[in-house]
């Protein structure tokens, strides 16, 4: 199939290619960005998301897989087949368009939303029907995940970013520090509720 240039202006979240109705919503750009960070097949493109975007962006292996058949059939990647050990196997790769399509995307012009999905915070937004000692449990639980999580960006996503920018590749970088700084506030926030409560 021949290479196909994504179509402009669109809607901020969608994208048609060349004029097709087919739209790409921010998982394919997401998928198309990793492929270029150097992840090839559907497992290297989820463990690498998980090693870095999961943070802010969660992309499951159904939806890794559908956009990938959607972004070869457009055009935007190749994949060939790559059997290893007995296993089927398909590794892909940017096309020219894949790589224009993504930088189209990056300097669209869109309205930039926040959306934090925290089971955690939730429960503490209708934690006035709870006694006080089930409510600091709540809180302290909530400082031990960012307590958690801090540790795996320390441990984990803060090296591998900074390998990365080592290579050159500044941003997952820049982007690890809003996570670790995030959990460092957020175990502060629920440090000084312990105390209120205590």
């Amino acid at each position: 199939m021949s290479a196909r240039t994504l179509a402009a202006p669109a809607p901020a979240d969608t994208v048609a290619a060349a004029g097709r109705p087919a739209p790409f919503g921010v998982n394919a750009y997401a998928v198309l960005g990793l492929l270029r960070l150097g992840a090839r097949s559907g497992y290297e493109i989820k463990r690498t998301a998980d090693a870095s975007t999961r943070f802010f962006w969660v992309l499951s292996p159904p939806q890794i897989y559908t956009e990938l058949a959607n972004l070869e059939r457009a055009g935007l990647v190749t994949g060939r087949s790559a059997p290893q050990g007995g296993r089927r196997r398909r590794l892909f790769e940017l096309t020219a368009a894949g790589e224009q399509a993504l930088v189209e995307w990056l300097r669209e012009p869109v309205a930039l939303s926040l959306e934090i999905r925290d089971m955690g915070l939730l429960k503490l937004f209708f934690a006035d029907a709870l006694e006080r000692d089930d409510v600091l449990a709540h809180v302290r639980a909530i400082r031990r995940r960012s307590e958690r999580m801090l540790e795996h960006f320390e441990q984990v996503i803060v090296p591998l970013a900074s390998q990365a920018a080592e290579g050159g590749t500044r941003y997952p970088l820049a982007t690890a520090r809003f996570g670790q700084e995030l959990h460092e506030w957020l175990i502060a926030r629920a440090g000084a509720l312990e105390q209120e409560l205590s």
